[in-house]
């Protein structure tokens, strides 16, 4: 059934928005932040990793491109990629690190005792290998 929402805008629904931003207040992370806040920096991220945006400068023209659609996306204003770039630079790794563990234990409560075809001794995780390329000359 078609929705009139983005796919990006549907999964944001599943994001667990009252924690996410208790792990920011414990970082205190929204004290650092001018323009771009800690949800809209994911929001952004996790539009790119649906989208399979390889760069900040692909994820800023398809965001660009898609202006009408930055409302439901969350976005009241478009998202530069110097803005991304400086908050990928300065934020605390922290609060990724904790929103990550929040999923994965939702994800376990959810899944934990669903069979996959085969048995596994141990836990295992599955994370994310996107590579990004680099200029040799610049990252040697």
């Amino acid at each position: 059934m078609y929705t009139g929402r983005t796919p990006s805008a549907q999964l944001m629904e599943f994001v667990p928005w009252t924690s996410f931003s208790r792990i920011v207040a414990k970082y205190g992370g929204e004290a650092k932040a001018r323009s771009l806040t800690y949800a809209k920096q994911f929001r952004a991220t996790a539009f790119a990793q649906l989208a399979y945006r390889e760069s900040l400068r692909d994820i800023e023209a398809c965001l660009l491109a898609n202006r009408t659609k930055l409302l439901a996306m969350g976005f009241r204003s478009p998202i530069r990629r110097s803005t991304l770039a400086d908050a990928n630079e300065e934020r605390d790794w922290r609060i990724w690190a904790d929103l990550a563990a929040l999923f994965i234990k939702r994800a376990r409560k959810l899944y934990g005792n669903d069979g996959f075809g085969i048995d596994l001794e141990n836990t295992v995780y599955a994370l994310d290998a996107t590579t990004i390329d680099l200029c040799l000359s610049l990252f040697p």
